[in-house]
């Protein structure tokens, strides 16, 4: 019989989970313009900035009349461009009279000015044009290169599903319980344990004082971290009337003395899947 209830409970979670995938429509996410960003680092030659190209929109922020040079994103400390007076936000225009027409070519003339020599940069800052001079050093160390920073555009919402929570009943201690693992675990202060969903009346655990809320870290000295765990240690400490159950309740560990129900059914039993839509459980 319980088999047969079983598998009706099976049938309708999975006719339940077919529906609601059905009825969820795929959504695209919308383009989006991407800003890439390259530290100028390849080869000996080293000025030490990041820069980004400019579009139409952020030429306005940077009050350009059209879009041109490259912006400056990041100087490093104590590097030539911050030697030379380079400040994040300002824009480069022409290197050593030469147009600046984007990332690619301005990292080309940085690799291709030999080391020591000055630089002329013709920059814009905040609409201002004015004239900085940087000598290009070499970068000490291995070489390296930064590759672009790629922005990825959000992805719409995902419609909510089901989901289910698995619960054991533990007939033998008198709770439902859950394995705690992951965040949900840190959120309770422990590694792993089970977490009590409910006490049920006039059992060793009600008796003993669990509540719902409570993580039990250990029943005697062995540690569990799943409802059927704690039935295997039960069963294990069959003539002991007593067992002292190690819990963590409000971020603090306690120690409970449950002493355990000669006459109730030594079976456990599986639940059946809870189906939830939506948000999982808030704490």
């Amino acid at each position: 019989m319980r088999t047969i209830l079983a598998a009706h409970a099976a049938l309708a979670f999975s006719a339940l989970i077919l529906a609601a995938t059905a009825s969820a429509q795929p959504v695209s996410p919308t383009p989006k313009a991407v800003l890439t960003a390259a530290g100028i680092s390849a080869g000996a030659s080293f000025l030490g900035v990041g820069i980004a190209d400019i579009d139409a929109d952020r030429a306005k922020e940077l009050k350009l009349k059209e879009p041109a040079g490259v912006e400056i994103t990041r100087v490093e400390e104590d590097s030539p461009a911050a030697k030379a007076g380079l400040r994040v936000g300002d824009v480069v225009l022409e290197y050593n009279g030469q147009k600046v027409e984007g990332m690619e070519q301005f990292g080309r003339l940085v690799r291709e000015t030999p080391v020591g020599r000055e630089v002329k940069l013709l920059i814009s800052r905040n609409g201002a044009p004015q004239t900085l001079v940087a000598r290009i050093a070499a970068r000490r160390g291995p070489v390296s290169v930064t590759l672009p920073r790629i922005e990825i555009p959000a992805l719409p919402a995902a419609p909510d599903i089901p989901h289910t929570i698995m619960m054991w009943r533990t007939t033998l201690l008198g709770i439902e319980g859950e394995s705690l693992r992951g965040q949900l675990a840190d959120y309770f202060g422990v590694k792993e344990g089970v977490l009590v969903r409910s006490v049920m009346p006039d059992t060793p655990a009600a008796k003993a004082g669990l509540k719902a809320g409570d993580v039990i870290l250990k029943i005697d000295d062995s540690k569990v971290s799943s409802p059927s765990e704690i039935t295997t240690v039960l069963r294990r400490l069959q003539d002991k009337k007593t067992v002292p159950v190690m819990i963590m309740r409000e971020h603090k560990e306690m120690t409970m003395n449950v002493t355990v129900d000669e006459g109730r059914s030594q079976w456990d039993f599986r639940m059946p899947p809870r189906i939830v839509f939506g948000d999982r459980i808030k704490l």
